[in-house]
């Protein structure tokens, strides 16, 4: 027996095992859709002392919102129904699968004797298959479990262990009579990650860098989003605190502190600012840190970085110049790099001064023109403030951002190497449930909120206070700069966002503004600093208003597609 948030008895089973071993790892959410076959589990779910239940309008809102969780929270967590619901999901956990983020996806299945009957069940293809949607799900997970009411420990301890130590999404199908299965509580907490480095690696690594540094002319850094996926960021934070020259992929801005004097801003190919490219692609000899170049944050491959004088750090091993040193922890790898750096020749590398990478100067706005791109930016950066979780969809706002350095302590959220338009307003509400103490700034394309709207019900009903910039330039502006400016594929229906914020704004707490001059921006802005609901501003651009840095990856990417 255990009990429940109110003290009262009730049989354990192996659901409660199943959310014990989540809280164990940190998961205080769960996301998801309810449907006859998880509705006993989440009868758990309510029980449970610490985890609590978000319902979303949609399960593929769920998953979405879990990524958000597990990127600030470490591991995330959904469940959806079998066959229909699981699907709905399914391109949400491919993306957590692409960008290396850890949720795991809980799946209620009809009972053990239904599928052994291979009946033509509801959310089944009719076929009496029951297998469809897993091996479907296999492709896009590492790890995939199905409890048994004699084997559930070991099973559901396998896949919540791989998806937290490979950083990849984990899938348990859970059959609606095994989740009330009796079952015992945990009785020993889960095995930690191993330890990857030998000391023989650590050596022969150590060596060949001393060598390597005592003939190097110059250094420096470019890290990316890797790092932070094995949570090696205090390891290069202590690296670049020697003053070290850095750069980031736009991927991975979120590793590093912009306000620090030797950053010298993102770096994006041929597409980068030419101080960035020069120090990076001219390095006599450049630590790549956790770096995975993808068409949308490479200037769609346009990095001019020589093999032979890099220092590759990887999750679970290190290069120089092509040389492996293995198995080595990237966070083992750095702090070897740091202590040789430290002794190493000054000369190596020289603190920019004046503040960092160059921010540019503040827009003379005049406040009665119409709003642009380029003073939607600016505003919007000023507005920011140290610890805030930014959440940039991908298309005008993420690229938008691109060009203006963030205060120190902000975390950015974004999705470019999958690239679905619409994930960052249900993983607004995954990340900010999973630091209620920092204040969550969301910038998205019309289109791309169009797509999951719905789960801005979700966060009024959770009276998440995010501040929720909405630009509104008529349709597909990304598009539109790669192909076909003018033609109506790239147009959307108009909404009227304000209304709409009204609509699903039962309490009647949000306040919802729509903008279409620099000094209504400025005030809007200015308002939303302190508020402690949610704000959402719609702001006016014109369609064909195009920042400079997607400017140049649309570029890049409608050569990248021509035939030939």
């Amino acid at each position: 027996m255990t009990t429940d948030v109110e003290g009262r008895e009730y049989a354990y089973t192996v659901a409660d095992y199943l959310l014990d071993r989540m809280a164990e790892c940190g998961i205080r959410h769960l996301f998801g859709v309810p449907g006859d076959f998880t509705l006993g589990f989440l009868d758990h779910v309510e029980r449970h002392p610490l985890i609590a239940w978000v319902g979303t309008a949609n399960e593929l809102g769920a998953a979405y919102a879990a990524d958000g969780y597990a990127r600030l929270a470490g591991l995330g967590a959904l469940s959806t129904t079998f066959g229909v619901g699981e699907l709905s999901a399914l391109a949400g956990v491919a993306g957590s699968s692409a960008e290396h983020v850890p949720v795991l996806h809980l799946v209620g299945a009809p009972t053990i004797a239904t599928q052994s009957a291979r009946r033509a069940t509801h959310h089944t293809l009719g076929d009496g298959d029951f297998d469809h949607f897993s091996r479907m799900t296999a492709e896009v997970t590492v790890a995939q479990g199905r409890p048994t009411a004699d084997g559930y420990a070991a099973e559901i301890d396998r896949v919540i262990v791989a998806a937290r130590d490979r950083r990849l999404p984990g899938y348990l199908l859970l059959a609606a009579d095994v989740a009330e299965a009796p079952a015992s509580p945990p009785s020993a907490p889960l095995p930690s990650h191993p330890g990857v480095t030998t000391a023989e690696a650590a050596s022969a690594f150590r060596s060949a860098l001393t060598s390597r540094l005592a003939s190097a002319r110059s250094l420096a850094v470019l890290a990316d989003i890797l790092v932070s996926r094995v949570g090696a960021e205090e390891h290069l934070h202590r690296l670049l605190g020697l003053g070290v020259p850095h750069a980031t992929l736009l991927w991975g801005r979120r590793v590093v502190d912009e306000s620090a004097d030797a950053y010298l801003g993102s770096y994006l190919g041929a597409a980068s600012e030419t101080a960035v490219r020069t120090v990076i692609e001219d390095s006599d000899l450049l630590v790549l840190a956790g770096v995975q170049f993808t068409d949308l944050t490479s200037g769609f491959f346009s990095q001019r970085i020589e093999p032979a004088r890099t220092i590759e750090l990887r999750g679970e091993y290190a290069a120089i110049a092509g040389q492996r040193f293995e198995p080595l922890a990237m966070a083992d790898a750095l702090d070897i790099l740091t202590d040789a750096v430290r002794t190493a020749d000054e000369k190596l590398f020289l603190v920019r001064p004046g503040g960092g990478a160059d921010q540019p100067a503040p827009l003379a706005l005049s406040p009665d023109a119409p709003l642009g791109q380029a003073a939607l930016w600016s505003e919007v950066t000023a507005f920011l403030r140290a610890g805030d979780i930014v959440l940039a969809d991908q298309g005008t706002s993420f690229y938008g951002m691109a060009g203006h350095r963030l205060p120190s302590g902000v975390t950015l959220i974004g999705q470019p190497l999958w690239a679905a338009i619409g994930f960052t307003l249900p993983a607004l509400l995954g990340a900010a449930l999973a630091r209620p103490d920092r204040r969550p700034v969301l910038l998205i394309g019309d289109g791309a909120a169009q797509l999951t709207s719905a789960e801005l019900g979700t966060i009024l009903r959770h009276d998440i206070p995010a501040v929720i910039v909405v630009v509104d330039n008529g349709g597909y502006t990304v598009e539109r700069a790669i192909h076909g400016l003018q033609e109506q594929y790239n147009d959307i229906a108009r909404w009227d966002w304000t209304a709409l914020t009204r609509a699903m704004d039962a309490a009647g707490t949000a306040t919802a503004v729509r903008v279409t001059t620099n000094g209504h921006l400025h005030r809007a802005l200015a308002d939303a600093r302190d508020a402690d609901t949610l704000t959402l501003i719609q702001a006016v651009v014109p369609p064909l208003d195009v920042p400079p840095v997607l400017r140049a990856v649309a570029a890049a990417a409608s050569s990248a597609n021509r035939p030939g």
